[in-house]
Order: C-alpha cells, then sequence, then structure tokens
C-alpha cells in the first residue's frame, strides 16, 4: 500500500469527523506512527491535521459571516463548540477576528506595493500574519480598488518595494521562478488565506503541476479522489487570491483550451507560453 493511500484515508476521517480526532487516533486509525503521519500529512496538504480540520470548520464559518450571519450563530453553524475555540485560532486563519472579518477586516492593517511584471502590474499584499493577496492588473488603481473591495474597512498602506521584506520575497520569487529574474528564488513568507480544506487541498494540488505542462479540472478531479469535482475545482481556482503562487492558470478545458481565468486569459496564454519557453530551453541548449 502506497503511503498516499492512508493519508486520503485520514483526510476522510478529518473531512467526517464533528471532533478533530488526536493524532495518535488518527495515526493508529490509518496504520503510520504519529510522527510519519504528521510530516507526510503536512507535506501534501500543506498543513497539519489538526489545522486541516479546523480550516474545514472555519471555511463553513467564514461563509456565514459573509452571509450575514451573527457572530454567535456562525460558530454553531460551523460545528465549533464554544466562542472561545473560534476566537483562540481566528487570527491565524482570518488575519483578524471573526466580527472583524465579517465587518470588511475592520481593524486589521494591510500593507501592499505593486510593481511591474511582463504581465502587466503585479499586486502584493500583506497583513501582520501573512500574504494575503497577489493580484495582476492593467493598472495600478484597479488593482488598489480590488484590494479596497475584498477588505474594505481595513487599514491599507502602499509601501514601496524595498521597505517590506514579505511582499519583496513574494516579487523575487515570481520573478526567479517565472525566469522575469536570474536571481535565487527567496523563501516564500507565510500566507494569511482564510479557505475552505477542499480549496486547500485544490491549491495543494496546483502547486504539484510542473511548469508548462497543464491539466483539465476532471483530471485534477480524479487525482485528489472524487472524479465528480470538475466544477468545485474550477470554484477553488476562481477563489484563489494568489496569482502565479498557486498556478491555477495551468488548469485547462477538457478539449485542451484554455478556458477562463481570473486575471485575463490573454494572460493565461503567454503565462503558459513563457513557461513552456523556460523549461524547453535547457533541452534546446543540450540538443545543440
Amino acid at each position: 500500500m502506497s503511503a498516499i493511500e492512508p493519508l486520503e484515508q485520514a483526510r476522510r476521517l478529518l473531512d467526517e469527523a464533528d471532533t478533530a480526532p488526536s493524532l495518535d487516533a488518527l495515526a493508529s486509525a490509518v496504520a503510520l506512527s504519529p510522527t510519519y503521519l504528521q510530516r507526510a500529512f503536512r507535506r501534501r496538504f500543506g498543513m497539519s491535521p489538526a489545522e486541516y480540520h479546523r480550516s474545514r470548520r472555519f471555511g463553513q464559518f467564514k461563509a456565514a459571516l459573509r452571509e450575514g450571519a451573527a457572530v454567535t450563530d456562525a460558530v454553531y453553524e460551523a460545528g465549533f463548540g464554544s466562542g472561545s475555540r473560534v476566537y483562540e485560532h481566528s487570527n491565524r486563519l482570518l488575519g483578524m477576528t471573526p466580527a472583524s472579518y465579517r465587518a470588511g477586516g475592520a481593524g486589521a492593517s494591510i500593507r501592499y506595493t505593486t510593481t511591474g511584471t511582463p504581465l502587466g502590474r503585479l499586486l502584493v499584499a500583506t497583513t501582520t500574519r501573512g500574504i494575503c493577496a497577489v493580484n495582476l492588473g492593467d493598472d495600478d488603481a484597479a488593482l488598489e480598488r480590488g484590494l479596497a473591495e475584498e477588505f474594505p474597512h481595513a487599514t491599507r498602506e502602499r509601501v514601496d518595494a524595498g521597505r517590506e521584506e514579505w511582499l519583496d520575497a513574494v516579487i523575487a520569487r515570481i520573478a526567479s521562478e517565472l525566469g522575469w529574474s536570474d536571481a535565487a528564488a527567496p523563501a516564500m513568507p507565510p500566507l494569511d488565506i482564510a479557505a475552505t480544506a477542499f480549496q486547500w487541498r485544490v491549491w495543494e494540488a496546483l502547486t504539484r503541476i510542473p511548469a508548462g505542462q497543464t491539466r483539465s479540472y476532471r483530471a485534477l478531479a480524479t487525482e485528489l479522489g472524487d472524479p465528480n469535482a470538475a466544477r468545485a475545482i474550477g470554484n477553488a481556482c476562481g477563489n484563489n487570491r494568489l496569482a502565479l503562487i498557486v498556478p491555477c492558470h495551468r488548469v485547462v478545458r477538457e478539449d485542451g483550451s484554455l478556458g477562463g481565468w481570473r486575471w485575463g486569459v490573454d494572460r493565461k496564454r503567454e503565462l503558459l507560453a513563457r513557461e513552456r519557453s523556460r523549461v524547453a530551453a535547457p533541452e534546446r541548449r543540450r540538443a545543440s
């Protein structure tokens, strides 16, 4: 039995559990050691089993808040036993308190910068917890309006390039990985993105698609063990706020056509062409 099978079993057990099982109990259920399960689960899904279970609950919690539910009602609709457990983890998962998130980011502090790229203007934004947005656009004004719509009541401060370590690291990493710079890619800063457990699974799977290659929505759904989830995967891609970091541009329609992309199909076409050219360059040099 491959290691992936017990990890998928562990994920399904977490999806079905009202209360998160202990690491020891989960490891016993899937016949893995607790240490190995913790390490392998994080490597595959981008978070620990406990974080995965909390993320799943917080996805439901976030949706209830966005629909206008009172914080107390949202706590119980998402299956949390008490508000104290929500507030214990909400800063990490939402970047702000639940009431603040419902109020459009009131009380949150967001710093951002913009820069030019071969694909247009790039905006990168961060809270004190981590990167919360990476967006492409035609001009800075449109990008800033998009950020304001996501967090209309947050404190938003524009900073110059070179003055914010996390913002500069994201820009440098993107430039390196996409061949816009010869400098080595720095480590990726932490992320501050609230998402459902399913969205995290999709985004993590997207990062495993090699540069220059594509997958259909159905192929990605099959890889995740749910061949009927193609539409849900499309929705997860549409909710991605981390352009280029989470490479949803590598997902295409079943017939191979590009389909849509949150940041424009023309950019998607050019980005894939650039990736393919960069991957092919070493092969051409070896053949010459």
